[in-house]
């Protein structure tokens, strides 16, 4: 039998305008690039919830027995030769609170609103971690 999938949606809240933007699968291969505008920018990732529960899917990289996070990959790295940036934000989601990954899999998409702005006023990267934490939110709403 399959493991049930879940939706996390990855909102940068004030991304750098005319840097693109996109999710990373485990083969550090760009997916679904976007150029930024002015406004917040979301991704929608999808994740497997596996016995334990660990969270799996083509989205999610590991460290160790424990940590899982999902790649933003940004600017070269999203596939944008000419960029002058090429960074990735690595967003923890191993943390997610069990309560949380129980809302997941009845139905709400879990989101979190991440900071766009490293302290050089380029794109942030490195570990981003969420500004308010996770939230549960009907599908079709955003953070």
């Amino acid at each position: 039998m399959p493991h049930p999938t879940i939706t996390l949606r990855l909102t940068i809240d004030d991304p750098v305008a005319g840097v693109t933007y996109s999710l990373q699968d485990d083969k550090s291969a760009p997916v679904g690039a976007v150029v930024a505008g002015d406004a917040p920018l979301s991704f929608d990732v999808p994740v497997r919830i596996a016995p334990g529960p660990k969270m799996t899917g083509p989205f999610v990289r590991r460290e160790g027995p424990a940590r899982r996070f999902v790649y933003i990959a940004i600017g070269g790295q999203a596939g944008d030769a000419a960029s002058i940036w090429s960074r990735r934000a690595k967003i923890d989601i191993h943390d997610i609170p069990a309560a949380l990954v129980d809302r997941a899999l009845a139905g709400d998409v879990l989101a979190c609103r991440l900071p766009g702005r490293a302290n050089d006023d380029g794109p942030a990267c490195a570990t981003v971690r969420p500004l308010d934490g996770w939230l549960a939110v009907r599908p079709a709403a955003s953070p």
